[in-house]
């Protein structure tokens, strides 16, 4: 997607709008045939940056994705705070962008809940939060949403599996099922994306088991399922980076009686899908949405909406679309995988 809109006029913006009301000093109106280029330099912010330490590829790349898009902008400064997975840290380190009175704060919280007094404080103090993945309770803690679609993401793989299984001629499937953190709203939305789309073709899922997004776990927890069950036809794994050790449980143990389904899109996953074999497809949940929080924090820091919508001011909620990666499209997806 495109971010774009009209120029704010000079002076016209004293302070960022923080909420879904009319700003007070409100931009320019955009033009009907489709308003400014918000690749122009425009008034100069500062952008403050939180998430979680790099712990696994996919969040080590939302790091490299949100500083690689703030680098392209002159009017952008970059204010990123030490990544950690300590709760108490984090509040403790958006607290220090807070007052340092940055202009537009994006973060990734390590748990939505937890975060989420800190991040209503940000926006009590003027301070617009683009709220990046994991989302808080309060819709009053942050100006805008955008993330991927868990619900998506299982409702993808749910097809996709369904298909082939249907394909292939097989009536009654043993299907498997590794999770991230089954304790997750994520987790818990991508099962039930999964088990609703399997419905529509007449499955259900076998077996499932939680892998907590590690590759040490991801390996032992497929170790243990294909230990447990001597026949599968199909195996969905959530998450791309602890696949790296399911991959690996299923290579020792010589099974390839059945196909996989990987989650989120990493490079590694779609290399493996290009030279064929027992993982078939993933599906995606991409880092790229930290570059597009990057792209939203300034336009609503700046005062600006999008050229490809009618309105003047950023939508309150983006939700990306989960796409599903085979060997016939691989090639389109590699660009933005990310290494796990």
């Amino acid at each position: 997607m495109l971010f774009g809109g009209a120029a704010v006029a000079a002076g016209a913006l004293a302070t960022a709008c923080t909420g879904n009301d009319p700003a007070d000093d409100a931009p320019a109106a955009q033009s009907a045939a489709g308003g400014g280029d918000n690749e122009k330099p425009g008034r100069a912010v500062t952008i403050g940056f939180s998430a979680p330490a790099a712990d696994h590829g996919w969040i080590a790349a939302i790091t490299k994705n949100a500083q690689a898009q703030a680098k392209r902008y002159s009017d952008v400064t970059f204010r990123a705070v030490e990544p950690t997975n300590d709760i108490n840290q984090q509040i403790s380190a958006v607290e220090s962008l807070i007052s340092a009175k940055v202009n537009a704060l994006v973060l990734l919280p390590n748990d939505g809940q937890q975060l989420n007094q800190v991040a209503r404080k940000a926006m009590d103090a003027g301070i617009p939060v683009v709220n990046l993945d994991r989302i808080f309770p309060d819709k009053l803690s942050y100006r805008t949403w955008i993330g991927g679609d868990n619900y998506g993401m299982g409702v993808a793989a749910g097809h996709y599996v369904g298909r082939r299984l249907k394909e292939k001629g097989v009536a009654k499937p043993v299907i498997v099922e590794i999770q991230g953190i089954a304790t997750l709203p994520l987790t818990q939305e991508r099962s039930k994306g999964f088990a609703d789309a399997l419905k529509t073709h007449g499955f259900s899922v076998t077996a499932k088991q939680d892998a907590k997004f590690t590759v040490e776990t991801g390996n032992q927890v497929a170790a243990n399922l294909l230990q447990a069950h001597k026949k599968i036809d199909a195996l969905w794994n959530h998450d791309d980076d602890q696949g790296v050790g399911v991959l690996a449980a299923i290579k020792q143990a010589g099974r390839k009686e059945f196909f996989m389904v990987g989650g989120a899109g990493s490079a590694n996953a779609m290399r493996e899908i290009k030279a064929g074999g027992l993982l078939e497809a993933t599906v995606t949940y991409s880092p790229s949405m930290a570059a597009s929080a990057v792209k939203v924090a300034r336009l609503v820091a700046q005062g600006r909406g999008m050229t490809d919508l009618v309105e003047l001011q950023a939508p309150q909620s983006i939700t990306l679309a989960s796409e599903t990666v085979t060997r016939q499209n691989v090639d389109s997806y590699l660009p933005i995988g990310f290494e796990s």
